[in-house]
């Protein structure tokens, strides 16, 4: 995906925790690779963990799950939700997975780390980092243009200093979590917004976008497939390629909405 900001100037700190002394070192071995990332400290605990992440506020955090006395899932309980930098799970066991994204993860990796898998979760995170940081020296104040009324909302509004940037609900392929942000995705763009996806979805008209996921709200008419999985979980394929996992929770919404809109069409 091209990305829609220069990131080629940015400074990432990054906080390795993972009780594995090995896991430690090979994270910041392959993080080697990148001269914009500076490995600002590890952790072998939760706890150091907590009082390093109040200490240096790094940009991006690699986090083992599985730790004992104090579990990732812990630390990041333990802090305001304001003070979390962007996350990356480590895990050995898939079924992590679920509660990493729960608590607004970006992504997680899964050990023994694919090669191919650390260099595509560290373009996320550059991409989430930079977009943090251009709302937040920009000053700019995002939320829905049709925020309060009853009518759908039909466009965001983007303010980055005196220019103000219009995007059509219409133009947004999908939504996704990011921590206390929102990521919309409008084919190669993406904007970042200060807006939860619980409060989006009151606000986006519900024929049109459906929650399928904690962590994802999709536009309807994007979808081009749907792969069912054997938990009752499955998998949304959109017009440019884009899988996304649906929950089993939500799958029944969106059948009946994808129902719906069969019979009107016929």
């Amino acid at each position: 995906m091209r990305n829609c900001f220069d990131n080629s100037r940015m400074r990432i700190r990054v906080l390795i925790v993972d009780d594995e002394p090995l896991a430690r070192r090979g994270i910041a071995l392959r993080l080697r690779d990148y001269p914009d990332i500076e490995v600002v400290g590890m952790c072998a605990d939760g706890r150091q963990a907590v009082q390093r992440i109040i200490e240096l506020q790094p940009d991006l955090l690699f986090l083992d799950i599985h730790m004992p006395v104090m579990s990732g899932i812990d630390v990041l309980r333990s802090l305001p939700a304001e003070t979390l930098p962007v996350i990356i799970f480590l895990t050995a066991f898939d079924e992590h997975a679920l509660a990493a994204f729960e608590l607004q993860a970006l992504d997680y990796l899964l050990k023994p780390i694919d090669e191919t898998r650390f260099p595509v979760a560290v373009e996320r995170a550059r991409r989430m980092i930079a977009l943090k940081r251009q709302s937040s020296l920009n000053g700019r104040s995002l939320t829905p243009l049709d925020s309060g009324n009853a009518v759908p909302l039909k466009r965001f509004v983007i303010r980055n200093g005196k220019e103000v940037t219009f995007v059509e609900t219409a133009s947004v392929d999908w939504i996704e979590a990011a921590g206390d942000y929102a990521q919309l995705h409008a084919g190669a763009k993406i904007y970042l917004i200060r807006e939860s996806l619980t409060t989006l979805e009151t606000l986006l008209d519900p024929k049109e976008f459906l929650r399928v996921h904690r962590s994802v709200i999709i536009q309807v008419d994007r979808i081009v497939r749907i792969t069912a999985l054997a938990n009752r979980d499955g998998y949304l394929t959109l017009r440019d390629g884009t899988s996304l996992r649906m929950s089993r929770s939500y799958s029944r919404p969106l059948r009946e909405c994808l129902r719906n809109r069969k019979t009107k069409e016929a």
